[in-house]
């Protein structure tokens, strides 16, 4: 039996482990390409200021810290319900709700100070008045597998937002063209198709606990295809991305490709509904597409700036 974490250092590890920081990956790359991107619309100073990228960065972790300690403060007694997620933090008694939840509100305080950032430093007022909505967006998720089984949908909404808040916090105006919604669309198909991956693992348990996931209510073969569909749709529109985006080149034109095969291998992984490979299909081949594409983006943006 392990002993609970004592002093407030000890605890803030804990939180951090039960989040898993290191998952920010899924999100932030396309957040940094959108922002490349917006910076790129304008007719002077197309490239970000090192200022903003920051901002930029913080405002995402802090976003997704939120988000996650919801996640983990509304479900605690579903979790500890659950065989596979018993021993996370507050279910196994090494943290306590109040606990959490305390540390969500002042991430939570963070990033809104930090999104009033931009109104100091590109005098942009929008990301400070638009930061209560994005949280709000942002821990809905958390209790939506209670009512509904496009909960998945709902999940790939709130990362799509990525994108879309740092067009807004760079450029405000980039978001009149079609661009910045492909790339949240992508993000958003992409996001669903693996979270119908992911739920594969707990059917018996969401059955048992009348909770709504696309393989417990609709069943493990249907959600398989209605995922296939959702990541042809994201690779669709990361071809209409590289499309319409005369500054996206061959190095993303070729990241779309491995992304295309990288996606094919990971329902591989899983086909027949198997979940014995599940943390490759789930944690690391996506891990890779997200740093992929985001790479080789802001790598052809970049260069298309002569900054390269």
């Amino acid at each position: 039996m392990t002993t609970a974490p004592t002093t407030f250092s000890s605890r803030v590890i804990l939180v951090a482990r039960d989040i898993k920081l290191s998952h920010s990956v899924f999100a932030l790359p396309f957040a940094l390409l959108a922002t490349f991107m917006a910076a790129a619309s304008r007719t002077e100073n197309p490239l970000p200021r090192w200022s903003t990228v920051f901002l930029i960065i913080v405002c995402m972790f802090l976003a997704r810290t939120v988000a996650m300690m919801i996640n983990r403060w509304a479900d605690a007694k579903i979790d500890a319900d659950n065989p596979r997620t018993a021993k996370r933090a507050i279910p196994s008694g090494n943290l306590s709700r109040r606990f959490v939840l305390m540390g969500a509100i002042v991430c939570a305080a963070a990033f809104v100070a930090a999104a009033g950032g931009f109104w100091l430093i590109n005098e942009n007022p929008w990301p400070l008045m638009l930061s209560p909505v994005v949280l709000a967006w942002l821990c809905v998720y958390s209790f939506m597998k209670r009512y509904t089984w496009l909960c998945h949908l709902i999940l790939g909404s709130a990362l799509a937002l990525s994108p879309l808040a740092a067009a807004v916090a760079v450029e405000p105006a980039y978001l009149s063209i079609a661009e910045p919604y492909l790339l949240a669309v992508m993000v958003m198909c992409w996001v669903a198709g693996f979270d119908v991956i992911y739920a594969l693992q707990d059917v018996s348990v969401d059955r048992e606990q009348g909770l709504f996931s696309m393989p417990s209510r609709l069943g493990e073969n249907a959600s398989l295809w209605i995922s296939r569909i959702l990541h042809a749709i994201s690779i669709a529109a990361l071809a209409a991305l590289w499309h319409f985006n005369g500054l996206l080149d061959i190095a993303f034109l070729v990241g779309v490709i491995i992304v295309a095969a990288l996606i094919v291998l990971e329902h591989a992984l899983v086909w027949g509904s198997k979940t014995n490979h599940i943390n490759m299909a789930f944690f690391t081949l996506n891990g890779v597409i997200s740093l992929l594409l985001g790479g080789l983006g802001i790598f052809d943006v970049v260069r298309a700036n002569g900054s390269l």
